[in-house]
């Protein structure tokens, strides 16, 4: 499937004298990937500017490797942490990919640079004239306005109303129009019923829809992708595999980075995580639940089933249980006494309410699969507790004071009890009736056509479209030069 088909040289010419009015350099995906091929005039203006800053600037900071500075960083090889056994009780090595170190504090930033740059290149889309709508269970939405506020285009935010209120709070802060929709983390229907009003109604909008824009599974295949790679081989010892790579699917942007591992390391296990309280892939099931950052009750167009080993269902109770013990002063006293060190203790607050899911996930796949000392797990930190903290006060104010007892039972039965319940290994079939309930919601409720739908199923297809990032770093580099501030 090509993405880009057509050029528009007439959309194009005004979006270049824009970018060139506000000084906007456009990395390649290449640069993103290895910082140190970027330009030495960007790395200057680097130097001083806050990671979160909206300057043009900072879109050479949509990398894993950013130096792990509030200001003023450079480039590193990527920020990670290593759980060791007295957190997790399993002897495999569980490696989580720090995602707070993006400009928005997460890598859905990524996601959105790739949806929207292809069509800004290639004329596709008039920033003069357009807007960009992100519909998202939350951080998309975030991320996408960044970036449209980085290449000065206008942004709308569509969110379940039920997220958390930095979300809301920093959207209207950067400029975005906002759009809450009913329900929570799982009313994703609700989010797709407004795309299709805005649709009907507002013929300025461009929906970057990040269950369905490939831009999104392509990014982190080549960015999330290698520099797991990465950093398994620069921890690695001669007698290490990577056994494993854990993700919550989310819109399965995410998870994408488990088909390039796989073409380096073939028997990697592939693990999709969910929330308990909505099994869609587990059980074609369906719900509400409180992991922030996880959409459910579909599987997502850009979703490669047929590269997903296994499914992973974790309760939400054992995710906010685990914020307060990670976070919480007794929780952390009661893991330093477990001999935790303070080093790792002082990384918790890293992980966000996703990660500590996905964290649980990377525990019950090292117990399912018998994962020994030279198995490796990779799971991404999406976000950090940095965009939560209304949630520990909601924990607080519904439970109490965390006690010393509550960390006590919540290691015990979140951590030390884990077992390999809410598990599903996947064969030929189950991957097949996976792929198949994509009709229900894209082929009937979403306009796509059973035909595309075949083509899914296809290996090819995935290959080829992955395929397309080096020609969209050509039409990056073409439209840099157009622009002429590279020099």
């Amino acid at each position: 499937m090509r993405i880009i088909e057509t050029i528009n040289e007439e959309v194009l010419e005004k979006t270049v004298r824009r970018c060139r009015e506000r000084n906007i350099i456009i990395p390649t995906f290449a640069q993103q990937k290895d910082p140190s091929t970027v330009p030495d005039a960007v790395r200057r203006r680097l130097a001083h500017v806050g990671l979160w800053d909206v300057d043009p600037v900072n879109l050479f900071r949509i990398t894993w490797k950013n130096e792990p500075v509030e200001r003023g960083g450079g480039f590193n090889n990527g920020n990670w942490i290593e759980f060791p056994e007295e957190l997790t009780g399993v002897p495999a090595r569980i490696v989580g990919l720090i995602g707070k170190y993006f400009p928005t504090g997460s890598h859905k930033v990524g996601a959105g640079f790739g949806c929207l740059v292809p069509r800004l290149v290639s004329g596709g889309f008039d920033p003069t004239a357009q807007k960009a709508v992100w519909p998202s269970t939350g951080n998309f939405c975030r991320g996408g306005a960044f970036d449209c506020a980085l290449l000065a285009c206008t942004a709308v935010a569509i969110l379940p109303e039920e997220m958390s209120r930095e979300r809301f709070d920093w959207l209207r802060t950067i400029g975005a129009e906002v759009i809450a929709t009913p329900g929570c983390e799982s009313n994703v229907k609700e989010i797709y019923d407004k795309c299709w009003e805005i649709r009907r109604t507002r013929p300025d909008c461009v929906i970057l829809n990040q269950f369905e824009e490939f831009g999104n599974a392509i990014w982190h295949y080549h960015l999330t992708g290698t520099i797991i790679d990465e950093v398994f081989r620069r921890i690695g010892g001669p007698r290490d595999s990577l056994a494993a790579y854990v993700s919550a699917t989310g819109s399965a942007g995410t998870i994408a980075a488990g088909d390039f591992l796989r073409t380096r390391h073939p028997l990697v296990k592939v693990v999709a995580t969910e929330a308990l309280q909505c099994p869609t892939l587990l059980q074609c099931g369906f719900g509400g639940h409180r992991i922030e950052g996880i959409g459910d009750k579909h599987v997502p167009w850009i979703h490669n089933v047929r590269n997903t080993d296994m499914i992973c269902a974790v309760d939400d109770e054992q995710c906010m249980a685990l914020l307060r013990l990670f976070n919480e002063h007794g929780g952390q006293k009661f893991l330093q006494a477990r001999g935790v060190t303070s080093e790792v203790i002082g990384q918790l607050p890293l992980l966000g309410i996703s990660s500590i899911c996905n964290l649980v996930a990377a525990i019950k796949a090292a117990r399912y699969y018998e994962l020994g000392a030279h198995d490796v797990i990779l799971t991404p930190l999406t976000d950090s507790m940095e965009l939560y903290q209304s949630r520990v006060a909601e924990q607080r104010e519904l439970h109490g004071p965390y006690r010393d007892s509550d960390a006590g039972v919540h290691y015990a039965r979140y951590i030390e009890g884990v077992g390999i319940d809410h598990m599903r290994e996947l064969n030929y079939y189950d991957r097949k009736v996976l792929h198949n309930f994509k009709y229900f919601t894209w082929v009937e409720q979403q306009q796509r056509d059973a035909e595309e739908l075949r083509q899914l199923w296809d290996p090819d297809f995935w290959t080829q479209t992955f395929a397309q990032a080096s020609e969209w770093d050509r039409l990056i580099e073409n439209f840099n030069t157009r622009v002429g501030l590279t020099s």
